[in-house]
């Protein structure tokens, strides 16, 4: 077993909430995303932060990971589990042990392979939603032979050692006896067809790689790391099957000055000390624009004022979130003779400040002015 523990990746012990494995997303995907970190290795560390908080992120995978760990037996996170539900038989048995399978059609439909785009938005488009236009690369069906593969006017022959069936019989001997294993066949490579003339344009891959621009709608309220799955923009099918899906992966970059938590923002009020302790009105901006906030005389710092539905749209519908306005007292660092002058006297009338209130903003203020 080579993945590490997931709780080890967000640098979490087990048991962490859903705030505490969120916010250790945000901070390491952010420290390790490719368009900003270009160190060796930051795109695997980056991967692999991306699938430990897939996994912890969602309760159900989560409570399943708690008690099996790498090797769930139902859900097989990328690897160790047994994926799909456990064994199916003595030929998974021995599918298992020497690589066989059960039989499939070459022929039969395929639903093409999925993609994945990651798409860098502003804190803005998050919150209201966009339309973007993205370019893929993606392989597309050949013009040229339709995706036969075979150049026009020939078509691709029944292969002659599997008999079209994609798969040969292979006779291993074990200490368990002789076991007819199934492998791909080697000449048509699992297809059942030979291609003899293959098309100039594919060279007989039946598709060729082209550049797609695809509109994307950009939900409201998305927040990082979630994904917008787009039907049928992945891969083409094979032999007529369905195109695979588009899954959109969104990185918000950060606000000059908001932070968000889920559907909550945060705003970091700055005040002087007289209007934190005479009281005042201020404006606080919004996602929504500017709004007027009164405070109270004597605020102190670390003060948090909630400013009712003024955050973000849950993108699934449930409501709006709350903007929190945290005030943050300056203390100021230069000063007139006039305004120290002024600070003594007011230090010298608050005298009667008890001693335990030295820590406080003036019992230090005090200090320094007495030069302690």
């Amino acid at each position: 077993m080579n993945k590490r523990d997931y709780y080890e990746v967000l640098g979490l012990t087990k048991g962490a909430s859903k705030d505490e494995i969120k916010k250790a997303y945000r901070k390491l995907s952010k420290q390790y995303h490719p368009d900003i970190n270009q160190e060796p290795g930051a795109d695997e560390k980056f991967k692999e932060i991306a699938e430990a908080y897939e996994v912890l992120s969602d309760d159900q995978k989560k409570a399943r990971y708690d008690q099996f760990g790498h090797e769930d037996p139902n859900a097989g996170f990328g690897g160790g589990g047994f994926s799909g539900g456990g064994f199916g038989g003595f030929e998974d048995i021995f599918s298992s042990f020497f690589g066989g399978g059960r039989r499939q059609d070459p022929n039969a439909p395929r639903k093409g392979d999925d993609l994945q785009y990651r798409m860098n938005i502003s804190f803005e488009e998050a919150v209201f939603g966009t339309e973007k236009e993205i370019e893929i690369p993606r392989d597309e069906s050949c013009d040229t032979c339709h995706g036969s593969g075979a150049k026009p006017g020939t078509t691709p022959q029944t292969c002659s050692q599997c008999n079209g069936a994609g798969q040969i019989n292979q006779t291993v001997d074990t200490p368990l006896g002789r076991i007819v294993n199934k492998r791909s066949c080697p000449s048509c490579r699992g297809t059942g067809k030979i291609i003899v003339e293959k098309c100039s344009t594919c060279r007989g891959a039946g598709t060729v790689q082209k550049r797609k621009k695809i509109k994307v709608t950009v939900p409201a309220g998305v927040d990082e790391g979630q994904q917008l799955r787009v039907a049928g923009q992945g891969e083409p099918g094979v032999n007529g099957g369905p195109s695979g899906d588009l899954y959109i992966v969104f990185y918000v970059r950060n606000h000059e000055y908001f932070e968000r938590d889920g559907d909550d923002i945060y705003y970091e009020l700055k005040l002087t000390f007289p209007q934190a302790a005479l009281g005042d009105e201020v404006e606080v901006p919004t996602v929504n624009g500017k709004v007027k906030l009164k405070i109270p005389a004597g605020t102190q710092s670390g003060k948090q004022f909630r400013l009712k539905d003024k955050g973000i749209k849950n993108v699934q519908g449930y409501g709006v979130g709350h903007q929190y306005v945290v005030v943050n007292v300056m203390t100021p660092t230069k000063l007139t003779e006039k305004q120290k002058q002024l600070l003594r006297d007011f230090a010298e009338i608050s005298g009667d400040i008890p001693e335990e209130h030295g820590s406080s903003l003036w019992g230090q203020l005090k200090k320094k002015l007495k030069g302690e």
